[in-house]
């Protein structure tokens, strides 16, 4: 399986994270997430799954940070479109990022569920997007937590695919 997203020289374009245009951003998050391409997913693949997470983010934060989790992404994707996570156009669940957690405390519907964008506050960091074909759809409801997700993943698993995309501080 091959996952590809538009960058340049490995880097997300602007509007996708920390230096958005305040029309892609709530509440001054950036929540605009990216288009993915997907190629040669396995034929007995049923639904996709993915999670975005800085592991740069262990030095300022304590812990990864997590940007998105998404789960019963129809098998048929090829590309999941950009603004996906937040405009309705791509049928998916899903679930908490970080900002959902304790330490943060959001509470904003907008932001705490979905993507939210790259704003590395220390130097550039590499935002870590896995894409797993999946050989059912899991019983997630939407709000649910990455170990949730991993758990309900767990033999499930047909392929992944690992793309580190850079954003700039």
């Amino acid at each position: 399986m091959e996952v590809n997203v538009p960058t340049t020289n490995g880097y997300l374009a602007d509007k996708f994270g920390k230096y958005a245009p305040e029309a892609d951003k709530h509440a001054g998050t950036p929540t605009r997430s990216f288009p993915i391409e997907i190629k040669d997913a396995p034929s007995q693949t049923q639904t996709f799954a993915l999670w975005l997470i800085d592991y740069d983010a262990v030095p300022v934060s304590g812990f990864p940070w997590i940007h998105w989790t998404a789960a019963n992404i129809p098998a048929g994707t090829t590309v999941i479109p950009e603004n996906a996570s937040h405009d309705g156009s791509l049928s998916m669940i899903q679930g908490h990022n970080s900002t959902a957690g304790r330490i943060v405390g959001n509470t904003d519907p907008l932001t705490v569920t979905g993507y939210v964008g790259p704003q590395p506050p220390n130097a550039d960091h590499a935002y870590t997007l896995t894409v797993f074909a999946l050989d059912s759809a899991l019983t997630l409801a939407d709000g649910y937590w990455l170990s949730e997700l991993r758990h309900a993943m767990a033999g499930h698993v047909l392929a992944e695919c690992t793309v580190d995309l850079w954003s700039r501080r």
